[in-house]
């Protein structure tokens, strides 16, 4: 499985089969931000609360699709794309629809859209969490060296500004160009104590 750069590999180990032990048993082997997943404001920001912190009941959103296909490799989502009206309505989550997953599994996943500091602020303070089918709202490290040494963000303002208000990522999100404009998303963590993110099997109801 792919992961985000540098971090843990995903391994599968079987440890038990029928044949030889009469049942079947896996150990599993994966950092808690690997493949599709949910942050919790702990994650970057000491002190803050973890997902053992939140009702189950909060990991269930009334969500918007923000429609950002025409967005092309590391170009910035910024605040004029952001459905006010949409939020006024309701939405408690803002789907933001790339494309990206598409390049699931190849280098170029990395190069996704990404959110500016102002436009994961604008969510925040209208208490919007944020969903992308892609690595991470905020840039993700180039497979290109020299790109990388040259021009990488440093810092990581989208998660910086969601965590400032307590709020929730969810990262490599897909197939969210196949949904309506809103939908229920389901993103169950694992309750893991001091859990600053947890895999999650993200369903969408509409």
């Amino acid at each position: 499985m792919p992961v985000y750069p540098d971090t843990t590999p995903v391994e599968v180990e079987r440890t038990m089969t029928v044949a030889e032990d009469g049942a079947r048993a896996s150990v599993f082997t994966l950092q808690s931000h690997a493949g599709t997943h949910i942050d919790a404001p702990c994650h970057m920001r000491d002190g803050a609360p973890c997902l053992e912190g939140f009702d189950v009941e909060d990991f269930h959103f009334d969500a918007v699709r923000v429609d950002c296909t025409d967005y092309g490799a590391r170009d910035p989502i910024t605040v004029d794309a952001l459905p006010d009206a949409a939020v006024a309505a309701g939405a408690d989550l803002l789907a933001f629809a790339t494309g990206w997953d598409e390049h699931w599994g190849t280098e170029r996943y990395r190069d996704h859209p990404y959110l500016t500091g102002e436009a994961a602020s604008w969510c925040a303070e209208r208490d919007c969490a944020v969903g992308v089918d892609g690595f991470s709202p905020d840039p993700t490290p180039s497979a290109d060296l020299d790109r990388e040494r040259d021009s990488e963000p440093e810092t990581y303002a989208a998660h910086d500004a969601m965590f400032a208000e307590d709020q929730f990522i969810v990262e490599n999100l897909t197939n969210l160009r196949s949904l309506p404009d809103s939908f229920e998303l389901h993103a169950y963590p694992l309750k893991v104590t001091g859990g600053d993110g947890s895999p999650i099997r993200a369903v969408a109801e509409y």
